[in-house]
């Protein structure tokens, strides 16, 4: 059983990819890390000699450390972080455990690069409808949590993310966007290695919305439904994507938790016999 202070893997699992994750902080040394240079969804690095320069930003959130076994690096770390009113746990096992348990892990070289503050930055095209929320939504929840998203008009899609270092998708010519019949959400998922069988589900679902194919999921109709209500909606795209977040977290707990599921009237429940 672990300790109060401590996080299992399934614990941890359950979380990653919702709004209710943790801020995740890897602290493994650079020779750990250069072991096996991948990080749990949404983890960023930072040195654990340094913890205490990221007390301000996580006073008001919880927050779990690992290292390479969950140990002294991160118990240390955590210790520290606790005194100064941080609500932190460490992952029981560290990432040899999460590893170990073939939970999703993130290729570190395939992340963007960040800016001085450590968040990336996205540029696609305005107005957005299937996949340009889709994957800001898959960027936030399962690699960068603080992810910047720029909505310009197609034609500066290039210009604007030469100009300002952004990950351009969802436009021709950019290397995260349609291929064949799959579309920029799957480029995505690939890009970052993120497959599990719940976000396999919702990339079918949005791929039939996205590419009008909703002969590969029943869903794929009511995605585009959706989508097209919202863009109806909001005239602010980044006001849009706000809302479009809790559309798709839904639909991930949907593919995770219950797609078993199913809803009549009357309920079973209040039946007559």
């Amino acid at each position: 059983m672990p300790s109060p202070t401590e996080i299992t893997v399934p614990q941890l699992m359950r979380l990653v990819g919702t709004p209710d994750a943790p801020t995740l902080i890897d602290l493994r040394t650079d020779e750990d890390f250069a072991a096996d240079p991948r990080l749990i969804p949404g983890a960023f690095r930072h040195r654990f000699a340094e913890v205490a320069t990221l007390v301000p930003a996580l006073r008001q959130r919880r927050a779990v450390v690992y290292c390479q076994k969950g140990r002294k690096i991160s118990q240390g770390a955590a210790a520290l972080l606790r005194i100064e009113g941080v609500a932190c746990e460490v992952l029981e096992g560290g990432q040899i455990a999460w590893r170990d348990a073939s939970a999703p892990m993130v290729a570190a070289t395939a992340l963007p690069a960040p800016d001085a503050e450590g968040r990336s930055l996205w540029v696609t095209r305005h107005r957005p409808k299937i996949d340009r929320i889709a994957c800001p939504w898959l960027v936030r929840r399962f690699v960068d949590p603080r992810a910047r998203f720029l909505f310009v008009p197609p034609e500066d899609v290039a210009l604007v993310a030469e100009r300002f270092g952004a990950v351009p998708f969802d436009i021709e010519g950019a290397g995260l966007t349609h291929a064949g019949e799959r579309c920029s959400f799957d480029a995505v998922l690939d890009a970052f290695e993120l497959q599990s069988a719940p976000l396999e589900r919702v990339a079918t679902i949005v791929r039939g919305a996205d590419t009008n194919r909703h002969d590969l999921a029943p869903e794929a109709a009511g995605l585009l439904a959706l989508s097209l209500g919202l863009s109806r909606m909001y005239r602010d795209d980044l006001a849009q994507l706000e809302a479009g977040m809790t559309l798709y977290d839904a639909l991930y707990r949907w593919a995770r938790d219950a797609t078993e599921e199913g809803h009549d009237w009357p309920a079973a429940a209040v039946r007559p016999s």
